[in-house]
């Protein structure tokens, strides 16, 4: 028997479920790229807006590419199973806050009407940082993106992020509707300014006209999103369905911490999210500083090094003592004095807390799943603070040795000479680097490091950056990754 609305009453008393009347609530939110982190993150922030008595505040979720959600969903009601995983062991609690699903290449025009509704006040976002079609080294709009040149010759059916946005908010302009404020939930650096330009860029590329009134009349709030969400296996299917005694087809895990930090500049208005435990400020920047370099960083060379030395989760890496010495020098030698102070935050604290939510073992957070898209993430998480290091003069060897780690990777063969599986938009680029490179840690490195879209031109030219990283990735092709995250803690 399937979980449901129908189902709902056969749950076990210890799995919450929600605590509000589903038939009277109505969408104000649409939210693109509706997979495991929207369901694990905002929409429980959403559900729980929803009980307390915002009943205006349901989610219509849409998939810009893949029908899998909806397809797993649309039989449920929309109801998932949400499990909090911990050493104590697994909450549970069914979340009802997502109304509707819908799959953008199924159905363009349904989606583009939800974003239309007046009623809709906010369009949330987690597409991955690929998903805005813009340049990471710059943040600009990729104009030579398929997707975007697609969306400028047809804008009524658009196939990308910016291209859903502008077309909506034309619409809304036409009617003489408010716009939606646009938030974005994805790690990009300073996210709301960059899906402002990004979005202003592409709506002047269609109108300059449009481009003015979206630069003038929407807003882009900055957020920042932390929660760790592994892909579901099918063990967690089998734990979930014998704890709900319901089938789930796409429950979500997760672990306890969550925080969401926004920016609070909304015009049409916003549901209660402070009173759920999100924190509305007016500037975001330290604390998506502090997550992007502290915890993304690590967490990005955690993977590469540690897929690379055979370890399949965050959590056995951290079980190897090199690797767990090498985060924590990594964070306390070069990474804090790169992170400006955010108000109320306790950094010591806040490293310790990261230490062990990587440690977690009841968290199955794969290390191949934390590499994809690397050339979209480098540039915030390790290329910035490596920047700020340079600026101040002083060394960088643990940054290197995660770039060099990355290097390692996306040469797509792992150290018992087998085939990585590198999921990435410059993925067939950078195959032919390392097909021209032969196995040669030097013409691996020159290679990669001509690639501006994620070096930029600055950091290939400065040898305070270029020698770290060539000695980090020779080392890593001479003697492997355990050895050379041994030899590099030693140093520390």
């Amino acid at each position: 028997m399937r979980l449901s609305l129908s189902t709902l009453d056969r749950l076990p008393r210890d799995v919450r479920r929600p605590a509000y009347d589903l038939a009277t609530v109505s969408v104000g939110v649409v939210h693109l790229g509706v997979g495991a982190f929207h369901r694990a993150h905002q929409a429980v922030y959403l559900d729980d807006c929803l009980a307390r008595g915002a009943t205006g505040w349901a989610v219509c979720g849409a998939s810009l590419r893949s029908p899998d959600t909806s397809d797993a969903l649309d039989p449920q009601d929309g109801l998932y199973a949400l499990a909090v995983r911990s050493g104590a062991g697994d909450d549970l609690r069914v979340v009802g806050s997502l109304r509707r699903l819908l799959v953008a290449p199924r159905e363009p025009q349904a989606l583009l009407v939800a974003m239309s509704d007046p009623k809709v006040r906010i369009v949330t976002l987690t597409v991955t940082e690929k998903g805005y079609c813009h340049d990471p080294a710059t943040g600009a709009l990729d104009e030579r993106h398929p997707d975007i040149i697609a969306d400028l010759a047809n804008p009524s059916a658009p196939k990308s992020a910016p291209g859903y946005l502008v077309e909506a908010l034309a619409r809304r302009r036409a009617a003489g509707v408010a716009p939606f404020t646009v938030l974005c939930c994805d790690n990009l650096p300073a996210n709301g300014e960059t899906v402002a330009k990004v979005v202003t860029r592409f709506a002047t590329l269609r109108d300059p006209d449009l481009g003015r009134w979206v630069e003038g009349e929407v807003a882009f709030p900055c957020t920042m999103v932390d929660r760790i969400v592994p892909a579901t296996t099918d063990a967690d299917r089998a734990l979930v369905a014998g704890r709900l005694g319901l089938e789930d087809a796409w429950p979500v895990m997760a672990e306890p911490f969550s925080q969401w930090v926004i920016e609070d500049r909304f015009p049409t208005g916003r549901p209660p999210l402070e009173e759920v435990g999100a924190q509305l400020v007016a500037d975001v920047r330290p604390y998506e500083d502090m997550k992007l370099r502290l915890l993304n960083g690590s967490h990005s060379t955690l993977a590469y090094l540690g897929y690379l030395a055979g370890k399949e989760t965050i959590s056995d890496v951290m079980a190897a003592p090199a690797f767990a010495r090498l985060v924590a020098a990594l964070q306390d030698s070069e990474v804090t004095a790169t992170v400006p102070p955010a108000p109320g935050a306790d950094l010591a604290a806040y490293k310790q807390a990261l230490r062990e939510r990587f440690a977690n073992p009841a968290l199955k957070h794969r290390t191949w799943q934390i590499a994809m898209d690397g050339s979209q993430k480098l540039p915030q998480r390790l290329l910035a603070p490596i920047r700020d290091r340079l600026a101040a003069g002083a060394p960088l060897p643990l940054l290197a040795l995660g770039v060099a780690g990355w290097m390692r990777y996306v040469s797509g063969q792992d150290e018992a000479g087998k085939p990585i599986d590198v999921r990435d938009p410059l993925a067939a680029r950078f195959a032919a680097v390392a097909a021209e490179a032969g196995g040669d840690a030097g013409r691996l490195a020159d290679g990669l490091l001509a690639i501006r879209e994620v070096f930029g031109t600055d950091l290939p030219a400065d040898p305070r950056f270029t020698g770290p990283v060539r000695a980090a990735l020779a080392s890593l092709y001479r003697q492997g990754a355990a050895a050379t995250v041994e030899a590099a803690v030693a140093q520390a």
